[in-house]
């Protein structure tokens, strides 16, 4: 039965589920970003944006991101935002074709946002990862199309009263990890990093340290991972989640914590 004008679509008064994004399934597929049509022809370049390392310490779990995105081999920014509070107890990182992930992080923002509005409830931070896992899977598509997005999720688990991290592949797979991880085209000198640096227990402060040192080395290996910038003052993305929620870790304590990894990577140097 068609809609009648002057009256809200019949989506809208139809009883469904609590997720936001089956309603606009429901409603208009066309406004997922899985719902949208390509063009024939090659894909134009479009920022990419890496790296992002999350780890676990004594309280919570520590993200942190690069401030760079690339276009093929041209820097498209150097201040992109690539982490990003999910909901007040859980984090998103976000690596791959900028735009649709930074689409990705506003959808799922709302998609939590829906789910406590009409359950009166927050979800686990389970359902959250595996809410987060089927949206990466309905993007598939875009994905063998060469417009991939791949998110680090992490959060604090007042069950557990410990930080957990989260890595996905772009079939939706979910993949709980147990200490440190790290997504982008620099993870795998982040990797090697967090895994000489980490150890358990770690105090938050020593934490934001490691995660900045991480992206530290990503960055001296890895061109389109981009490290701090003492000339324009651009510093990275840092989040701490923990009891009290989600903190991002302000710009004065960032240029602290780079002064401290860059004279500790000088003094190595000399040795």
């Amino acid at each position: 039965m068609p809609d009648l004008p002057g009256r809200l679509p019949a989506s809208f008064t139809t009883p469904g589920n609590a997720s936001f994004v089956d309603f606009l399934a429901s409603h208009d597929p066309s406004l997922l970003p899985a719902g949208r049509g390509l063009p024939p022809g090659e894909l134009p370049a479009s920022p990419h944006g890496t790296t992002i390392v999350a780890l676990r310490h004594a309280g919570g779990v520590v993200m942190a991101g690069d401030r760079r995105a690339t276009a093929g081999s041209m820097i498209a920014s150097r201040q992109i935002e690539k982490v990003h509070p999910a909901d007040h107890y859980s984090a998103i990182g976000i690596a791959g074709t900028a735009g649709l992930a930074l689409e990705l992080v506003r959808l799922f923002q709302l998609e939590l946002e829906h789910y406590e509005k009409i359950e009166g409830a927050v979800l686990s931070l389970d359902g959250k990862a595996n809410r987060l896992a089927t949206m990466v899977r309905g993007g598939l598509g875009l994905a063998m199309q060469g417009l991939a997005v791949l998110p680090l999720f992490g959060g604090y688990d007042a069950d557990r009263g410990a930080g957990r991290i989260f890595s996905y592949d772009v079939t939706g797979g979910r993949y709980e990890e147990s200490d440190h991880h790290a997504v982008g085209s620099g993870s795998v000198f982040a990797r090697g990093s967090l895994k000489k640096l980490w150890r358990p227990r770690l105090p938050e402060g020593d934490a934001i340290e490691v995660a900045v040192h991480a992206l530290v080395d990503a960055a001296d290996d890895d061109s389109a991972t981009g490290g701090p910038d003492l000339v324009r003052r651009i510093w990275p993305t840092v989040a701490v989640v923990d009891m009290d929620g989600y903190r991002a870790v302000g710009p004065d304590e960032l240029a602290d914590v780079v002064a401290r990894v860059d004279a500790a990577r000088r003094e190595d140097e000399q040795r």
